[in-house]
């Protein structure tokens, strides 16, 4: 069931940071941006949280994973 839930959670990951679009696209977009040093939208707020909680998640199950094996 960990191993299960482990394999998912990866393919998740993998699939949230490829989906994630650039933050920049060089000098045009810093040119054209109106909220220089402005906090992030809440959408991309909560994508950061999801995928900090995700990775973090990750780490506990490999970690518990690899002590189950000793």
């Amino acid at each position: 069931m960990l191993n299960f839930l482990w394999i998912i959670l990866s393919l998740f990951l993998i699939v949230i940071i490829f989906l994630r679009a650039p933050q920049n696209s060089g000098l045009a977009s810093f040119a054209t941006k109106s909220n220089l040093l402005g906090s992030p939208s809440s959408a991309e707020r909560t994508l950061n949280n999801l995928t900090l909680i995700a990775i973090g998640l990750y780490l506990f199950i490999a970690i518990e994973l690899n002590f189950n094996n000793l």
